[in-house]
């Protein structure tokens, strides 16, 4: 809830306060700025109400009021307080907007297997921003809570989440690309989410602290109000059909959507307890970061764990072998989402069921594939104690069949392959596995720096290469002239 409203109160700052005076027909010219994001009903229902107090607006969205425009028969129950904004003009055309979001309520559903509800209590919860309507986006803000436990409970589950204090801090700014630039960083302490089923626990996930920051490049904010407020004018289904040039002529608009979208997750002293046992990681961070919709867009992601722990019943040969350390890194390159983006917009007709033509979806399909898309491994490493086993490579798709090549090298195999000569003697899983640990060694080519070395190419014709030494021949070439059967390739 906290996350949404703030968003929707800039539908309802669209318009400039240069010099507003605060009283009861600045609150209808609210109003009626709103009813063009969230609908009249909203407003006329009572869901969302604007007054003038003082020398500020009084936002209030009233969860009950939805209750009560639901169907009659098994309506949801909710039990929250109504959660309040308050914004002032300022001298720039800016507005001040600030809020105690702290709340305690409920939600309950019953339905035909029993009943489903949810508590959420937020403790000491502050908002602060100024939001810049030409913008379509705060300039700057801070949000705090003291603390949050949310408990959610189905027939045979129960989940709790629950954190301590939070704190986030997010600005924006115009880019120079058109759009918005982004920043939000959110810093979170004792993070306990446990589920039970049956009243046994069955997994818990606990982090002593959580660090989150995202940033946005060139974000589209301002056509992406033009398309919710469209949506609101066009709920009659023959009023959208004969608007769609309208409609698509707003998506194009809307495109590359953002330049880049970027953001790390960074946990401390992570603990997953599960059946199986405990699993931790002293450090765990992941990183991504996505292109727009471009004719040539890239996509990163990256794993990074260090003080890896792993369960008990973890059999201690495989354990002295799994990495403490990793370092991973995937993605993809020549991503060609603008063209089938485009395509589909130029092509869609609401007047028509399906609204796509029939074998559409395969050739924007085969169109996607035409540009060679490219996944990824950049070098990835996982270390434990002496050692060490790096990889990377990329693979495409000519033809539809993968074309690979991978290039792994491992410091320390010697250490590995004694282990597993130590463990075979009493383990017959590890028995199975030293023989092959011995072939593959075979294919290896020993680097300068004593690191063992395998570059693997997979072909589309099913050929495997280890070395320049043939592991696997091409798979059999398929006759389809009509004679049946099949015939190797020459």
């Amino acid at each position: 809830m906290k996350r949404v409203l703030p968003a929707v109160l800039g539908f309802a700052l669209v318009a400039p306060a240069w010099g507003q005076t605060v009283d009861n027909r600045g609150a209808k010219q609210l109003s009626d700025n709103l009813s063009r994001y969230v609908g009249k009903q909203v407003l006329s229902g009572g869901i969302l109400k604007v007054s003038a107090v003082g020398d500020a607006y009084k936002i209030t969205f009233d969860l009950k009021a939805i209750a009560a425009g639901l169907p009659k028969q098994d309506p949801p129950k909710f039990d929250f307080p109504p959660y309040t904004l308050l914004v002032k003009p300022r001298g720039d055309g800016g507005w001040d907007v600030s809020s105690d979001f702290s709340t305690s309520g409920s939600i309950q559903i019953d339905g035909p297997n029993g009943q489903t509800s949810a508590r959420i209590v937020i403790k000491d919860g502050k908002f602060t921003g100024v939001y810049d309507p030409e913008l379509a986006a705060f300039t700057k803000g801070d949000s705090s809570i003291a603390g949050m436990t949310m408990t959610s409970r189905m027939p045979r589950q129960v989940t709790e989440l629950g954190i301590g204090s939070s704190t986030s801090k997010f600005g924006a700014s115009k880019s120079a690309n058109g759009g918005v630039d982004l920043k939000v960083t959110r810093a979170i302490a004792d993070l306990v989410e446990t589920v039970k089923i049956d009243d046994r626990a069955v997994g818990a996930i606990k982090a002593s602290d959580l660090v989150v920051d995202v940033t946005a490049k060139a974000i589209r904010t301002r056509p992406f109000l033009d398309l919710l407020a469209f949506a609101v004018a066009h709920e009659d289904e023959a009023r959208l059909k004969a608007d769609q040039a309208e409609l698509k002529a707003l998506l194009l608009a809307a495109l590359p959507l953002w330049d880049q979208l970027a953001g790390t997750y960074s946990f401390k002293n992570v603990a997953f307890d599960t059946y199986a046992g405990n699993w931790g990681a002293a450090q765990l961070s992941t990183a991504f970061a996505a292109d727009g919709v471009a004719q040539n867009g890239k996509l990163d992601y990256a794993i990074k764990a260090s003080g890896l722990t792993f369960p008990e019943v973890i059999p201690g040969w495989i354990a002295a072998i799994l990495p403490t350390e990793l370092d991973l890194k995937f993605g993809g390159s020549n991503i060609d989402l603008d063209s089938m983006a485009r395509k589909t917009i130029e092509t869609f007709d609401l007047g028509k069921n399906p609204p796509l033509p029939a074998g559409f979806r395969d050739q924007i399909k085969n169109d996607f594939m035409a540009n060679t898309p490219k996944f990824i491994v950049g070098r990835s490493v996982f270390r434990n104690g002496g050692t060490e086993i790096a990889m990377e490579g990329e693979m495409t798709f000519p033809g539809q069949k993968p074309d690979a090549t991978m290039t792994i090298d491992v410091a320390g195999y010697d250490k590995i392959v004694a282990a597993l000569q130590t463990a075979a003697k009493t383990e017959p899983e590890a028995a199975q596995y030293f023989p092959f640990a011995l072939a593959v060694k075979g294919f290896a080519k020993t680097l300068p720096d004593g690191r063992m070395e395998w570059v693997i190419n997979a072909k589309p014709d099913g050929s495997v290469v280890v070395n320049g030494a043939m592991l696997k021949p091409a798979d059999p070439a398929v006759d389809d002239s009509g004679g049946g059967g099949a015939k190797l390739n020459p």
